[in-house]
């Protein structure tokens, strides 16, 4: 611990160096180090969707990268206890909200005729919105842009209706990505 005013915080310095190490590794490749199979599945095939959609590998990996970062910098900040009482339940509230959104994908994905891209759009708002007052405080102006960033691209109507559509060229792979969040949702990890 550092004497009082001498200017120098072990404990911030060494969350600083992890939040940019961790930055500097999350490659797709790397991710896989820190993640489950299936959450490692899941951003596989995003990737693929995202590469075809976009046709851009190099568009796509920047999204998926993109996730990787924010996801791995929150989960840093909450394991050092970053977080303030009001900043903790933001979390909670976002991860309930999280999962209500994973909830609606799957049925929409599964039952036909039911996506809704207004509501959907809506919902991945109200999760930009509280993540991005949930790192406020913590994360760099350029961080907070990359949220930004991920949150506009999926929550584009033009994806959305892309993606949702019941006999698109996508189907296969969301079928893959649906089945993967419903694992996920069974272990307690969406």
């Amino acid at each position: 611990m550092a004497e009082p005013g001498s200017g120098f915080d072990s404990r911030g310095l060494a969350l600083r160096a992890q939040k940019k190490l961790l930055g500097k590794m999350s490659s797709k490749s790397m991710a896989k180090h820190f993640i489950d199979d299936t959450t490692g599945r899941v951003l596989d095939n995003t990737y693929r969707l995202l590469k075809e959609y976009l046709a851009s590998k190099k568009e796509a990996e920047k999204i998926i990268k993109y996730m990787i970062k924010t996801v791995v910098k929150v989960g840093i900040l909450y394991r050092n206890d970053q977080f303030n009482a009001d900043e903790l339940k933001i979390v909670d509230d976002f991860k309930q909200k999280f999962h209500s959104l994973a909830m609606t994908v799957i049925s929409f994905h599964e039952v036909d005729f039911t996506f809704d891209c207004t509501f959907l759009c809506k919902t991945l708002e109200e999760c930009r919105a509280m993540l991005q007052t949930l790192i406020a405080r913590h994360l760099t102006e350029k961080s907070k842009s990359r949220v930004d960033i991920v949150f506009n691209f999926f929550g584009n109507p033009d994806l959305l209706d892309t993606v949702f559509q019941t006999e698109g060229k996508y189907r296969n792979t969301f079928d893959l990505i649906v089945q993967d969040m419903h694992k996920m949702i069974d272990e307690g990890n969406l």
